[in-house]
């Protein structure tokens, strides 16, 4: 008979991997994605659906692994562009905008969530009301950091809320 460390290593997981909306995380993201998809469990990869048509598609071997979530990102004032939904489409001083955008996406993720029952979600450091979401609904979470840690440490967490100008130093 298997050992219950065993059939824990051969159980398949959903995981969903929700990135912030920058290329410099989503690529990250989705090459986490991929290597724990090459583990043999099945990835959910939430962002706009702009966004999933830019990023490369997952290798033949692995794309019955990976399914991109599409969810569309709300319209907010401040945003000059009807086409942004990536840090790329906008300039410096919108940022605060497209975070706003990002946070009314709370509603159709948790319905994500709700409907799929993941067993994990990796999630980055925009979507400051993800982990209480998916605290209620029982999901087990990682918070996934694509920069260095001096640049995490260095930055206060004003200035990361913000994401609108530099730390006073």
């Amino acid at each position: 008979m298997a050992s219950n460390q065993q059939q824990q290593k051969k159980k398949e997981l959903h995981i969903v991997v929700f990135p912030w909306l920058a290329f410099g995380h989503m690529t990250p993201f989705l090459e986490l994605s991929k290597s724990i998809a090459a583990k043999g469990h099945k990835i959910s990869f939430i962002s706009t659906p702009r966004n999933i048509d830019r990023l490369p598609l997952p290798p033949p071997d692995l794309a019955s692994s990976i399914t991109m979530v599409k969810i569309p990102l709300p319209r907010v004032d401040g945003l000059s562009s009807a086409n942004a939904e990536a840090t790329m489409d906008i300039q410096q001083e919108e940022m605060p905008y497209l975070k706003e955008a990002m946070d009314g996406m709370e509603i159709e993720v948790t319905r994500f969530l709700e409907r799929t029952s993941p067993d994990w979600i990796i999630f980055d450091v925009a979507q400051y009301w993800l982990p209480p979401v998916a605290a209620r609904l029982g999901i087990s979470r990682c918070f996934f950091i694509t920069t260095s840690p001096w640049f995490t440490a260095f930055f206060s967490d004003e200035f990361m809320m913000s994401m609108s100008s530099p730390p006073k130093i």
